[in-house]
């Protein structure tokens, strides 16, 4: 210290700390995955989801699975011979086996007596379906013999809001109720027309609106007679509108008829 004075002491300033360069792959692969879903979605939005298998629009609905050839004569319960064409598809349908044995075998009852007709099972399945469930309203179901029990039986046609009224035409034999009829069994005749169509299908001697084979068989006589040929737009929608006056019944049946054609569950 030469001059005395007391020089103050220089302080540097510390180095700089290395900088740590982040990588930018995290960035980047989380900016991919966000772009991957906003595609995803306007995607999913702009093409929504559709059925594996499209529903055919149209009427007569698509006739479905071919019926094989049975022997329609043979004793007892000829719908048993179905078995194998029904079991592979009744789960895929939502059919009962039963049921769809009934539907096919009126099918082939009347392609040999009524080939003019051309009534296909789908359209019977659709019948079946939006009348009882195939015979398994309010818990019913069918025996082997095609019998539905506990019998199933409309509300009283009594004229209220959606109904005809009908008085008793059967003294309450058919549909119990001896005041109004009441519509009967897994295809819900009226006493009045079950008593003027009724055929036994299943060979037991008897037609009860109450086995799923008998009452397959008669819609399909009754269809048959008020449309005439069921494989036209014009037939089968006379056919349709004989059964259930009613647009909106008319294409309920055809909607879930065509998908039973294309082998989907409506």
């Amino acid at each position: 210290m030469q001059d005395g004075r007391v020089h103050p002491t220089v302080r540097y300033p510390p180095p700089p700390r290395p900088v740590r360069r982040r990588s930018l792959w995290p960035r980047f692969l989380f900016g991919m995955l966000a772009a991957v879903v906003l595609v995803a979605g306007a995607v999913s939005i702009l093409t929504p989801d559709e059925p594996p298998i499209p529903i055919p629009d149209g009427v007569p609905p698509v006739p479905g699975t071919p019926v094989p050839e049975i022997d329609v004569d043979a004793p007892g319960r000829s719908a048993a011979q179905l078995r194998d064409w029904a079991q592979p598809q009744a789960e895929t349908l939502g059919i009962p086996v039963v049921a769809l044995e009934a539907y096919g075998h009126a099918a082939a009852v009347l392609a040999r007596s009524r080939p003019d007709c051309g009534l296909a099972w789908t359209t019977l399945a659709g019948i079946g379906s939006v009348e009882s469930g195939h015979g398994r309203h309010g818990g019913a179901s069918a025996d082997e013999n095609g019998t539905v029990a506990p019998p199933i039986r409309g509300v009283p046609l009594d004229g209220g809001p959606g109904l005809a009224e009908i008085r008793d035409t059967d003294g309450g034999r058919l549909d119990g109720d001896p005041v109004l009829d009441r519509a009967m069994g897994p295809l819900q005749f009226i006493p009045e027309t079950w008593t003027r169509w009724a055929t036994d299908a299943n060979g037991d001697g008897v037609a009860d609106p109450d086995n799923i084979d008998d009452a397959a068989l008669t819609a399909g006589l009754y269809l048959c007679e008020r449309g005439g040929d069921l494989t036209t737009a014009e037939g089968w929608t006379a056919a349709l509108i004989a059964y259930n006056h009613s647009a909106d019944y008319m294409a309920l049946v055809r909607d879930r008829a065509a998908a039973y054609g294309v082998g989907v569950r409506p």
